[in-house]
Order: C-alpha cells, then structure tokens, then sequence
C-alpha cells in the first residue's frame, strides 16, 4: 500500500491564498476604522463599501485556502462511497 504524499503544488497555491487572506484581515478592519472615523467626508459611502468587501474577501480567501491546503496534504476525496 502506498502512502500518500503531499501536493506540493496544491500547498504552495494555498499558501499564497492564505497570504491573500492575511493581507485582507489587516487591510480591510484598517481601512473600516479609518472611515469610521471620518464620517463627514464626502466618500464615506463608497470606501465604507469596499473595507466591507475587502473583509468579506479574507474570510473567502481563508476557507478557499485552507481547502486547498487540506486537499493538498489528504487528496480529494473519493465519490465511489
């Protein structure tokens, strides 16, 4: 029997994902706090939408991440089942 191995190209697409999703986690709540504070510019609107978007992508890119990270070191799973 064969053991399995991990992806090592599946891991390495993860983990820029991961990164992706880490830069997001620090962008996005900043740039919430900083429009939160400035509520009397004219682009508050726009820049209160986009730092939501910005955190509603990190929380996408870090399960997308860690499936692909998990897919890489245990395989997909079989539909034989």
């Amino acid at each position: 029997m064969e053991t399995k191995r991990t992806n090592k190209e599946l891991l390495a697409k993860g983990l820029k994902k991961m990164v992706v999703s880490l830069v997001m986690m620090f962008a996005g709540p900043t740039l919430f706090y900083i429009v939160t504070t400035n509520k009397d510019k004219p682009l508050y609107i726009p820049l209160l939408i986009i730092s939501l978007i910005i955190c509603v992508g990190a929380i996408f890119f870090a399960f997308k991440g860690l499936k692909i990270i998990m897919n890489s070191m245990f395989g997909e799973k079989s539909s034989s089942n």
